[in-house]
């Protein structure tokens, strides 16, 4: 193992999360930290840590200088980005390599070709990988956009080329509300991302949004299954599984098999996700993007195949070649992830940072909660609401909702508003129950006024 002192830039729950990954394959941790977060579970379980600036966000965990200074001054072997912050910025990757450390991620390359957007559906493409109906590459105008559009059919949609959270994405249903909302779209790009590149694509009425977990060595690659994520609030998912029970085994055969030639068509190191949409009416699946990261929800995806994929992307980017072969992945049972986040669910998802008065985690066989809380710990203001996940495994999909339904009753987090409320009413709602539901469905059925205190 070519990795012995692994810099992990970057904080929360992650961070936590590649600590015990880390120290299970013998390696020395130095965590960073923000003047913030000089209390935060991660610096407590780190073998060393170091400040790398303050509170705001930009001079302390985006800075790509400050942080590669430190992990220089720390004598790291290694950096890993975690997911957020720099994990997908080929400037980052780029600048620990020529440091003379490794990446714990594909190269400064990969990320600038699959980051974009773009690049990602020609990558795709090329690869046979089928794609959403739109243009071939960056519009120039809002006339290209328009006549993209006519050819397609509407809706469409128009997106940022750079980034993802949903940032500088609108549906347009007519040509009309495409010439309104294609600059707003641009705007929001170049505030988020610094980047006002753009495409067009065909809206997918009602879509699955499926995702597929791979690996890959730089050479060879495998998946891991997929998961879906269909139940998000403003294009953030909330509640995701593993696997997709919408999926025959034929086209989760095509939408994996896809995913593997398109990450060794690049030459993938790495954990790496690539997301599809996916139409059920038709069995249709069309490439979208590709996050060059671990992914938030990764952990249902071992739940059901049994592997550490935080172990296994340390391995591969410290030089090792896949330490599985495809035949030896195996998938059991079904597991679900709700994301909990310190916000009120009842006041328009307000973010509420406060302090940890008591904790109260669920236990038993197939629950599992990935966190960086304690008792007197206080959320810092500075960053994403995020403060942990719960998972459960079950022998199906039903069981694995009731096990969510029961660990949800038994987790307590004391001292702040969280969305636990929320997850609580998806546990019982029928349409969850059965399935039937799409990337569209969560936000109306909160306007419809389904999540109430009484029902949670």
């Amino acid at each position: 193992m070519s990795i012995e002192r692994l810099f992990i830039a970057n904080r929360g729950e992650i961070a936590v999360r590649i600590i015990v990954a880390a120290k299970e394959l013998g390696i020395t941790t130095i965590q960073a930290y923000s003047e913030a977060d000089a209390d935060m579970l991660a610096v407590k379980l780190a073998d060393e840590t170091v400040c790398i600036g303050p509170a705001k966000a930009t001079e302390s965990y985006l800075d790509v200088n400050r942080v590669v200074a430190a992990a220089i001054e720390e004598s790291a072997d290694a950096v890993h980005p975690g997911y957020g912050f720099l994990s997908e910025s080929p400037e980052f990757a780029r600048a620990v390599e020529q440091a003379g450390m490794k990446f714990v991620g594909p190269s400064a390359t990969t990320i600038e070709r699959m980051g974009d957007k773009v690049a990602a559906r020609q990558a795709a493409e090329a690869a046979g990988v089928p794609v959403v109906p739109g243009s071939k590459g960056r519009i120039g105008s809002v006339d290209e956009a328009v006549e993209v559009a006519a050819k397609v059919g509407y809706p469409v949609m128009v997106k940022a080329a750079a980034g993802g959270g949903g940032k500088g994405i609108r549906i347009a249903q007519t040509e009309d509300e495409l010439r309104i909302l294609a600059p707003q779209a641009q705007q929001e790009a170049v505030a988020a991302f610094g980047d006002g590149g753009l495409y067009v694509e065909r809206s997918v009425k009602s879509p699955r949004h499926i995702e597929v977990q791979i690996v890959g060595d730089g050479d060879k690659a495998v998946h891991f299954y997929e998961r879906e994520c269909s139940l998000q609030r403003r294009r953030q998912k909330v509640w995701e599984e593993a696997g997709a029970d919408c999926l025959d085994e034929e086209t989760r055969e095509n939408l994996c098999m896809a995913a593997v030639a398109l990450a060794e068509s690049v030459n993938y190191r790495g954990a790496g996700t690539l997301e599809y949409l996916y139409e059920a009416s038709t069995k249709e699946f069309f490439f979208i993007e590709m996050n060059t990261r671990i992914q938030v929800e990764h952990p249902v995806t071992e739940m059901i195949t049994g592997f550490d994929l935080v172990r296994e992307m340390i391995l591969v980017c410290g030089g090792a070649p896949l330490s599985v072969s495809q035949d030896q992945i195996k998938r059991s049972g079904h597991a679900i992830e709700v994301r909990l986040n310190a916000e009120d669910p009842f006041m328009q998802f307000l973010p509420w940072p406060g302090k940890v008065e008591s904790l109260k985690m669920p236990e038993g066989e197939g629950v599992r909660f990935d966190h960086f809380l304690y008792e007197g710990y206080q959320i810092p203001p500075f960053y994403d609401s995020l403060i942990g996940k719960l998972i459960v495994h079950g022998k199906d999909r039903e069981e694995a909702i009731s096990k969510m339904a029961v660990a949800l009753e038994d987790l307590e987090i004391n001292g702040l508003k969280t969305t636990i409320p929320l997850h609580k009413a998806l546990a019982k709602d029928p349409s969850v129950a059965s399935g039937d539901f799409h990337t569209q469905w969560l936000e109306p059925w909160l306007e419809a006024g389904n999540l109430k205190p009484e029902n949670t």
